[in-house]
């Protein structure tokens, strides 16, 4: 079974909450007006949200990227 890393950036994200109408039970309304990855972990690296995810959720989480108005703030990558 494949498995993919979700990138989220959130600093970049602008609240539009496109990835919550697809997908609220993934991508969770914050107190600030954005979305919180559920189940990601901080990247002091990078500065983003990642969260590795099997084949179960991956067409929910790519429709959130798809959706998303701002290029590259949800990004999603097969685990080699």
């Amino acid at each position: 079974m494949a498995k993919y890393k979700i990138i989220f950036d959130r600093e970049a994200c602008i609240g539009a909450l496109s990835c919550n109408v697809v997908a609220p039970e993934l991508w969770k309304l914050a107190e600030d007006g954005k979305v919180d990855l559920e189940g990601a972990t901080y990247n002091k690296e990078t500065g983003k949200f990642e969260l590795i995810v099997d084949e179960k959720h991956i067409n929910k989480h790519k429709e959130a990227a798809k959706v998303c108005p701002v290029l590259n703030v949800i990004l999603v990558e097969e685990v080699k």
